[in-house]
């Protein structure tokens, strides 16, 4: 069937398109309704089925015959080592490490943080979870304490599994002493952690609250999968910089275990026993869906690497895990190939490797610049696919998808809705708009399997965020349109939330972290566009009356702050000190019409604006800044 036909049913009937693709997975109990509508806008599908994810993801591949296919594949250019990991030893180790989360009083329903750094370990930890039932919930290693700390209050984790260190090329990411610092700034308490110690920098162990990881899951007794029930929530994420009130999308099990096998195999093409590799990071959306849960629900090969797109150690790394691993698809953001382009624009290093068995390259995690994606396609030969997706929906909204049928690359465009969403461009009085008319894009309600079933521990906060800008439609926070064959073209957002090489990042929480300096009086955080990073967070500060202090110093101490509080990740490097920020006259600060003179683009002069004379000082200040960067 062609990817019309398939979408055109997918949307027809979305119950017997779903239920056809949940029998691929092993039901412990069949559902007894394949979407409960019964209480809108909180839709749950396959009502009534058990399953379990780690059981699906490994051990019905060993019990099938496939247990001596490679499982996971590490590599790591930062520490010099590489291992395989079959499927039969994955199913060993998760069972063993479930085994220590019941030892240590980890049941059904509790959570679990995992701040761990890119190892086999911090996957082990992932399924071991799933196999018993508890929710886990990653951070990503670079965040500060604070973030952590506002994750561990918001989730209230009865364990914390976290590594001792991370390593990065040229440094040492001190995981243990943030750890530590965020359970004493947090108002809960966890009763234990299990430390992964790295031999390049062990972490001190608190007694009586701290177990290394060795020395409790070696000796623990293997636990068996427990199924749970479709809705049982599989994981909490949160999405990035949310500084002060997290907002932790909630994951269902049985949607998104569904999901995730029937977009491996359509979406990007891949069968079982093939290698791919989603090049992220576990405490990333990507990296839940992609890096874990995705391949191995396929019953693939998965690639966990712990590198740079460059200096691990040229440009070429990355043509090497593909040559020497035998990826057949590789997922990224576009970031890692600017940064490849930046600096071996004749890709002079792909020479060096050969790469006659990779077919597919899908770029996601910001817009992809036409640009680059010409370039990797020149540089390549294969096609290169730039896809939409979000932390909310958990994997792709619009896409070409490769294993239905190779549509016309448009660059630019994600391609047009993958099946099962029901993707809409809406004017502000909430009717569809025609094609080529930009609005906001929205999806119709229900979302398709795997979607965000709320917000952690905040129902109320889930409607008003996602669901009420239009009656029986999920916000997505972006703009654009659809052109007269469909494709979607993403063309910027309608909320506060940057894209800093694929992470999506708050300007308000950053904002939060400007004006809490004691010489600020007001603030405005900006994204700004950026070569390589896609976009990078630019601040502009008014100082307080009485402030006599050199601007110079403030502006240093500002860009310390915010790599101290929201972490290295927000790429926050510029802050600059202005005499006053433009605002309509109701106190509207025009952050849209900054980022416009900051990015040297056309903008009328708004019409509510209460001082047109500021908007030149303000290209003055930003003109500066740019200068010196």
């Amino acid at each position: 069937m062609s990817y019309r036909e398939i979408y055109q049913r997918s949307m027809a009937d979305p119950q017997g398109f779903w239920a056809e693709a949940a029998n691929a997975l092993h039901w412990d109990r069949p559902w007894q309704q394949v979407l409960d509508q019964s209480n809108p806008p909180f839709y749950r599908w396959f009502a009534g089925g058990h399953l379990n994810t780690c059981y699906n993801a490994v051990d019905r591949h060993v019990e099938s015959g496939r247990g001596e296919q490679a499982a996971i594949i590490y590599d790591s250019p930062v520490t010099a080592s590489q291992e395989t990991i079959s499927y039969r030893q994955l199913q060993q180790r998760v069972a063993q490490f479930a085994g220590a989360l019941r030892k240590l009083g980890v049941t059904t329903g509790d959570r679990v943080i995992i701040y761990m750094p890119m190892v086999p370990e911090a996957l082990v930890a992932m399924l071991g979870c799933a196999r018993i039932g508890a929710i886990h919930s990653v951070v990503f290693g670079g965040f500060s304490a604070r973030e952590l700390a506002t994750r561990i209050d918001d989730a209230q984790p009865k364990l914390i599994v976290a590594g001792s260190c991370g390593i990065e090329p040229n440094r040492i990411v001190h995981y243990k002493p943030l750890l530590d610092a965020a359970i004493e700034q947090a108002e809960h308490t966890p009763e234990h952690c299990i430390i992964l110690q790295r031999p390049q920098e062990p972490g001190t162990l608190i007694a009586g609250r701290d177990v290394e990881w060795h020395a409790i899951v070696d000796s623990a007794e293997p636990a068996a999968c427990v199924p749970v029930e479709s809705s049982h929530p599989l994981y909490i994420l949160y999405t990035s910089g949310t500084t002060g009130q997290p907002k932790g999308v909630v994951r269902d099990t049985g949607g998104h275990a569904v999901a995730m096998q029937w977009s491996m195999a359509n979406v990007y093409g891949v069968q079982p026993g093939e290698v791919f590799w989603a090049a992220s990071d576990v405490g990333w959306v990507v990296g839940h869906s992609y890096i874990c849960y995705g391949p191995l629900l396929q019953g693939c090969t998965t690639v966990l690497y712990e590198g740079k797109p460059v200096g691990t150690p040229d440009p070429g790394a990355f043509w090497r895990v593909i040559a020497e691993h035998g990826v057949d698809v590789m997922f990224t953001a576009p970031t890692a190939f600017r940064a490849i382009k930046r600096e071996d624009p004749e890709a002079t290093h792909l020479a060096r490797y050969d790469l006659s068995r990779f077919r597919t390259l899908f770029l996601a995690g910001e817009r992809c610049d036409p640009p680059t994606l010409q370039w990797a396609q020149e540089k390549l030969q294969v096609p290169v696919i730039d896809h939409w997706w979000q932390t909310e929906t958990g994997w792709a909204i619009a896409a070409n998808c490769m294993g239905i049928e190779a549509l016309p690359v448009k660059p630019g465009s994600p391609s047009c809705a993958v099946p099962g969403y029901d993707v809409q461009v809406l004017g502000d009085d909430n009717q569809p708009l025609p094609a080529g008319a930009i609005g906001r894009i929205m999806i119709r309600l229900p979302l398709p399997p795997s979607g965000l079933l709320t917000l952690w521990g905040n129902d109320q906060r889930y409607v008003s965020a996602y669901l009420s800008a239009a009656p029986g439609y999920y916000l997505t926070g972006d703009a654009g349109y659809k052109d007269e064959d469909g494709y979607l073209w993403i063309m910027s957002r309608i909320d506060d939330i940057i894209n800093v090489s694929g992470h999506r990042l708050s300007t308000g929480a950053m904002e939060e972290v400007l004006a809490a300096h004691p010489d600020v009086a007001e603030c405005a955080v900006i994204g700004v566009a950026d070569d390589l990073k896609g976009e990078v967070p630019l601040g502009l500060v008014v100082l307080k009356a009485g402030a006599v202090r050199d601007a110079a110093a403030i502006e240093r101490e500002l860009v310390v702050l915010v790599r101290e509080r929201i972490g290295p990740v927000a790429c926050f490097r510029h802050a600059v000190v202005v005499k006053r920020l433009p605002k309509t006259r109701s106190g509207k600060i025009l952050r849209g019409v900054m980022r416009k003179i900051a990015d040297h683009q056309p903008y009328a002069m708004p019409a509510t604006i209460d001082d047109p004379a500021i908007l030149d000082e303000i290209s003055t200040a930003l003109g500066t800044v740019q200068a010196v960067s």
